[in-house]
């Protein structure tokens, strides 16, 4: 059997067709297309059956993604077991991608419990969007993808959420734009600049709600999908900006600026997707269980 043409096979069943597998693999949908046919051939098997405008697996290509799964998961296991430096002390290889919408410093406290779990550990970070992250971990590329949301039974990748915590919001001002604000929190936002979030972020929508409800109409100059870059305008005062509760110490240690309000009908959940129902994974073990304990306990 030629491995790559069940490599290809694989990525396009986890990826839900070839378009999406070839974007993934950098390749053509063509030259996927091909690789599967001849894996098709040599197995005698149709494993890909089209329903309207969409690849669906056969009965015999469920029995194949079943196989290639343990195939691909034990290649994965080999390699982090054999990249070890001879005669030193085995490192646990941990993989976790963090979509773009978690705020860097939530990042940071969510993933730092890993480096202080008994054996050594090797943490390999990446961030990206969240539907790339789940692709990536559909094909154990990755152990963890950290999110600001749930994953959705929509989406075909076999994983489980597990909810780290929950935080309100707090918005912050530098002392000299705060003093140009009218009013109390939250009707001094009403005509203020302001800082927000990409759309891509799971309060963005909440917060459009939240102040058509209050019928607050700032001036947004700003929107960002980088939770950085729009700290970055905010501490130079160019506008008002959002960030979790949770973080609200070190926001004002490190941004010089200050609180003007809070809302506990903005709230912000993370989660934690893996491929394990029952977490095993030390790493994900003490992410969780601090999380859970500490970040979050309030």
């Amino acid at each position: 059997m030629n491995f790559k043409h069940l490599y290809y096979f694989w990525v396009a069943a986890k990826a839900g067709g070839v378009m999406r597998a070839g974007e993934q693999l950098h390749t053509t949908p063509q030259t996927l297309s091909g690789q599967i046919k001849l894996l098709e051939q040599w197995l005698g098997r149709p494993l890909f059956r089209k329903s309207g405008r969409q690849l669906e697996l056969t009965s015999d290509g469920q029995v194949a993604l079943g196989y290639a799964d343990e195939i691909f998961a034990l290649g994965a296991q080999l390699e982090g077991a054999l990249r070890q430096p001879r005669g030193g002390q085995r490192m646990l290889e941990f993989r976790v991608g963090v979509a773009d919408s978690v705020a860097k410093s939530v990042a940071y406290r969510l993933l730092e419990p890993a480096l202080s779990v008994a054996e050594p550990v090797r943490l390999i970070g990446s961030e990206g969007k969240f539907p790339d992250l789940l692709a990536q971990l559909a094909l154990h590329r990755l152990d963890l993808v950290i999110a600001d949301e749930p994953l959705s039974r929509r989406v075909s990748v076999k994983a489980f959420n597990h909810p780290l915590g929950a935080t309100v919001m707090s918005f912050f001002a530098t002392p000299a734009l705060a003093a140009t604000l009218q009013g109390g929190f939250p009707q001094c936002l009403d005509g203020a600049p302001m800082l927000i979030q990409g759309a891509a972020s799971s309060v963005r929508q909440q917060l459009e709600g939240w102040l058509a409800r209050h019928q607050l109409r700032p001036r947004v100059v700003g929107e960002f999908d980088d939770g950085a870059l729009m700290t970055a305008f905010g501490r130079e005062g160019r506008g008002v900006f959002m960030s979790p509760t949770v973080l609200e110490a070190e926001t004002i240690a490190q941004f010089g600026v200050e609180v003007i309000g809070r809302s506990n009908e903005l709230v912000e959940e993370f989660f934690a997707v893996s491929v394990e129902r029952r977490i095993k994974h030390p790493c994900v073990v003490a992410i969780t269980q601090v999380a859970r304990r500490e970040l979050f306990s309030s």
